[in-house]
């Protein structure tokens, strides 16, 4: 689901099961550090953001999970940050690969969704380059967002989410360790190649359903 942020937890509760079906959300490690977010995620059944803790779901529990790709990251890659827009969006996507991996050796599909509107919850502060540079390396969000009042309450603001056609891996008969070095990593790049397709397909076909048509979707 893009973009990072508040998309997750403001999901529709209408007709939940019927849209979304249950599925665990893959959470950030640093969110093991605060105890009340740790009992909140852990009552959604929250996964850890590292790659044996999400393929061991898939493996041991068939369990449908919930990611957001560009994770923390992301988070930094929008106005008013220099080189961005007001009119910008960015999905972090263009290295990360370690989704379309895992969908392969579990060969399972992928989903895209794309949240209108979340960018528009909470207004950020730009921090110097090395706020973000530390960030990444500590894998927690050092950000200074506010919404009402100057406060970290959210905006009030409508939602759209559209959920996209399903990135399937191209499978064979035999078991998918059994592939070439070589022709795993094309098989990997030809399901980000499509994701990547169809994020932008259902931003720029929808975005003016939301009102956003001078909108435009950078893939960085």
């Amino acid at each position: 689901i893009f973009p990072f942020g508040l998309a997750f937890s403001c999901l529709p509760e209408s007709g939940y099961g019927q849209t979304w079906g249950l599925f665990r959300p893959v959470v950030a490690t640093a969110t093991k550090l605060f105890p009340l977010v740790r009992t909140f995620i852990a009552w959604m059944g929250g996964i850890d953001a590292s790659r044996s803790a999400v393929s061991s779901a898939l493996t041991r529990d068939n369990a449908r999970v919930g990611i957001s790709p560009g994770g923390i990251a992301e988070m930094f890659e929008t106005y008013p940050k220099p080189g961005y827009h007001p009119n910008d969006e960015a999905a972090l996507l263009k290295q990360r690969n370690g989704i379309f991996k895992l969908a392969l050796r579990h060969k399972m599909p992928i989903i895209p969704v794309y949240c209108f509107g979340a960018t528009k919850m909470f207004r950020r502060v730009q921090l110097p380059q090395f706020i973000e540079t530390l960030s990444r390396a500590l894998k927690i969000s050092l950000c200074i967002l506010f919404g009402k009042l100057g406060l970290p309450i959210p905006f009030r603001q409508r939602l759209m989410y559209v959920i996209g056609k399903a990135i399937w891996p191209v499978l064979t008969s035999g078991e998918i360790s059994d592939l070439p070095v070589e022709e795993f990593d094309q098989r990997v790049q030809e399901m980000h190649d499509a994701f990547c397709n169809e994020i932008e397909r259902i931003f720029d076909r929808n975005k003016g359903h939301y009102g956003w048509e001078n909108k435009t979707l950078r893939l960085v």
